[in-house]
């Protein structure tokens, strides 16, 4: 049994609108002043709270006459939000995030319901204190027999509704293949193929920068608070969505058909997160999104009963000979071509690092240890 998540968008009514933002104003309200209050036990008293205090701090939240509104939205999303604030601290002591961080109303907002906070019937969904069904666009229907166990509501910056239903399906793994592949990720190239193709890389912010500096040089004209700023950031708003959809719908399609003719694919363990602090290629590397590629090859791997192998990040694979093993000291990023001086083999940067990743790869698999440079 796996967990997935189908997302569709919906048209709330006017009624249904004016509730479900009410809901995401006062989830984010509680989950702001739940976090002041921990930052606050903490700096005054070093007092550590946790879920069950802020859900005790909640019930007496709502007793207060200024704070009367809380009754007059579903509970779940307001617990949920404090659920989630524990868990960000717990992703934060262990290491896996940064310091849990206030929520803005310009961001949109999320409201999760869980069993008691909705009803799904006949393929409908009915949220608490709502009395017609969303309207849904079914893009593709849910698996046949399967009950949502958890919805979240989400409005993003561009204004757009989205409902994220949650269920546990069982997934068919696809017949094995005797298909391996090394993936070396770029820029110029998005993917080089140990079999010597290259995937071009699409450049979608770079391809929407012009229309997306027009926008934000008209919001940087605007009157701070008034309604034509609004506007304006509603459009920047807007083509930042259309770019993030564009690299969302790329990137599904390539690691789909990626995992569908493989067995096992071999890719590097890049810290991305560390790369990006390179003014210099901050932006070319965001905008390919090699975590985001990384990310879904993992869980299709799991899902379809392929393998997908790690290799150390610090593995020479574009400074070593993919013929000879041999390793020059130092390879610029303008070399893209080069001759091994050991056996005189011709390499193509990106494709010899492939063909080394795969090799790596295949060495990880058979042998369970991490590859390291000698």
């Amino acid at each position: 049994m796996t967990q997935a998540a189908y997302q569709y968008r919906f048209y709330p009514t006017p009624e249904q609108e004016n509730l479900l933002r009410r809901t995401l104003g006062c989830a984010r309200l509680v989950y702001n002043r739940a976090l002041a209050t921990r930052i606050e036990a903490w700096k005054e008293r070093h007092e550590k709270l946790n879920y069950t205090h802020t859900s005790t701090l909640l019930t007496q939240w709502k007793r207060q006459e200024e704070w009367n509104f809380l009754n007059e939205v579903s509970c779940v999303p307001l617990q949920q939000g404090l659920r989630h604030l524990q868990k960000a601290f717990t992703n934060f002591f262990a290491g896996r995030a940064r310091y849990p961080r206030f929520k803005r109303k310009a961001n949109g907002g999320s409201a999760e319901f869980t069993k008691s906070g909705f009803r799904y019937r006949d393929g409908e969904v009915y949220l608490a204190k709502c009395q017609e069904p969303l309207a849904i666009r079914w893009s593709r229907p849910l698996p046949e027999g399967v009950i949502p166990t958890s919805i979240t509501v989400r409005l993003t910056p561009s204004k757009r509704w989205y409902v994220s239903l949650r269920v546990n399906i069982d997934v068919e793994p696809l017949p094995p293949s005797d298909s391996k592949l090394g993936l070396d990720l770029g820029i110029t190239s998005l993917v080089a193929l140990s079999d010597g193709q290259k995937l071009d890389n699409p450049k979608h912010f770079q391809a929407k920068q012009r229309k997306l500096r027009q926008a934000q040089k008209a919001l940087s004209r605007k009157q701070k608070g008034s309604n034509n700023r609004h506007k304006a950031r509603l459009k920047v708003a807007r083509v930042y969505a259309e770019i993030a959809d564009a690299r969302r719908d790329q990137l599904h399609k390539l690691t789909t058909q990626l995992i569908r003719e493989n067995q096992t694919i071999a890719v590097e363990d890049l810290a991305v997160n560390n790369m990006v602090k390179n003014r210099k290629l901050a932006k070319a590397i965001s905008d390919a999104g090699w975590g985001e590629l990384v990310r879904q090859l993992e869980y299709k791997a799991k899902w379809y009963g392929r393998e997908l192998v790690k290799v150390d990040r610090w593995f020479p694979s574009t400074k070593r000979c993919s013929d000879c093993g041999h390793t020059i000291k130092k390879m610029p990023l303008s070399v893209r071509e080069w001759e091994c001086p050991e056996c005189g083999t011709h390499h193509d940067r990106d494709t010899n690092a492939a063909l080394n990743i795969l090799a790596a790869g295949l060495a990880v698999s058979a042998c369970g240890a991490s590859v390291r440079p000698e």
